[in-house]
């Protein structure tokens, strides 16, 4: 929001920060994914490291801790040699994945119209940076010395 920018009477500022704290999880770029295959059951790690295309160990470490904190994974070490570590989504990421899931159909019955509405915004666009482009080239009639 801009400076000097009100809130509608009906929002409160708490609840976009927490709006904003949930946003973080799920436009997060890893977050969901994690979710998504902890919700099977419980999942090893490595498991977890190939059912996520191009993530990182370092990614998926920091990721898994972030959403631990967050209440959304729980993270349970049994007593082997060497230690055998597994991740579950608790109730709460289950709760946050069915939440996605809407926006998610949303968003793939909508694509195209977003990406027609894209292609036609990038069309005028260019016409208007070809008519502001052809008018700046152009000389002022007038007079020659």
């Amino acid at each position: 929001m801009t400076a000097g920018a009100r809130l509608p009477d009906d929002v409160e500022p708490d609840t976009c920060a927490a709006f904003r704290d949930a946003l973080d999880r799920v436009g997060s770029k890893w977050g969901i994914a994690i979710i998504a295959a902890a919700s099977d059951g419980p999942i090893r790690f490595a498991e977890l490291h190939r059912s996520i295309p191009g993530i990182s160990r370092r990614m998926l470490t920091l990721t898994l801790r972030t959403l631990e904190r967050d209440g959304l994974i729980t993270r349970t070490v049994h007593p082997t040699v060497p230690p055998q570590v597994e991740y579950t989504a608790t109730a709460l990421a289950e709760e946050l994945f069915a939440s996605t899931r809407a926006l998610s159909a949303w968003a793939e019955n909508n694509h195209a119209k977003i990406a027609a509405a894209r292609a036609a915004y990038d069309g005028d666009e260019t016409a208007r940076h070809e008519d502001h482009g052809a008018a700046a080239t152009r000389t002022p009639a007038g007079p020659r010395p």
